[in-house]
């Protein structure tokens, strides 16, 4: 596959976001915490009705509503291309006022969006962008990346695991509109390489 990242101005977000991030749930995360590690087991459940998840549907949340919220001078949009088609692209938030996810962290940067084009899926793009959004915080003085899913997303926290992020918070109250979703929160620590099995 001719495969190429690279990064782009933030001002082609919209073309970013014309990759669909939609995706089938057919399956979820029962979430149990360990009390003697403070770590956490996730066990897959079945769904007898799957259904379609779009986080770009959700209100407020398509990726031409965020310049309207943030200041993303510090974000960077990388995009994967396989030839000359645009395959998928990765978000980093860093150095926001105001994102809480970044915890008032400078030493923090938050994947804030990764998405790949559905019939690409499975190919390698995926991590091939997990591993460049790594080298760009890396780059800026980050030491922690940290990720957001949510217990609905089974194949987005199994390749974060992949990845040598750990699950080390979940909230199941963290999306009032959505009361199934549990938040789950996952770090990885940029100062050593993790795994990074390919996709």
């Amino acid at each position: 596959m001719d495969l190429v990242i690279r990064e782009e101005a933030i001002a082609r977000l919209a073309e970013h976001a014309s990759i669909s991030i939609a995706f089938t749930v057919d399956r979820v995360l029962h979430v149990a915490h360990r009390a003697a590690d403070g770590g956490f087991d996730l066990s897959e459940q079945q769904l007898a009705a799957p259904y379609v998840k779009d986080y770009d549907a959700i209100a407020g949340n398509h990726p031409s509503h965020w310049a309207r919220t943030f200041d993303m001078s510090n974000w960077g949009l990388l995009a994967a291309h396989v030839g000359s088609r645009r395959a998928g692209g990765a978000l980093v938030a860093l150095r926001t006022a105001g994102l809480d996810m970044l915890e008032g962290r400078d030493d923090l940067a938050v994947l804030w969006d990764l998405r790949v084009a559905p019939d690409l899926r499975g190919q390698g793009i995926g991590a091939a962008l997990f591993a460049a959004v790594e080298e760009w915080a890396r780059a800026r003085g980050s030491r922690t990346l940290k990720v957001e899913t949510q217990n609905v997303n089974v194949p987005a926290c199994r390749f974060y695991e992949r990845r040598g992020c750990a699950l080390r918070a979940a909230h199941r109250f963290a999306y009032p509109e959505l009361p199934h979703e549990i938040q789950l929160l996952w770090y990885k620590d940029l100062s050593r390489p993790g795994p990074g099995a390919p996709e």
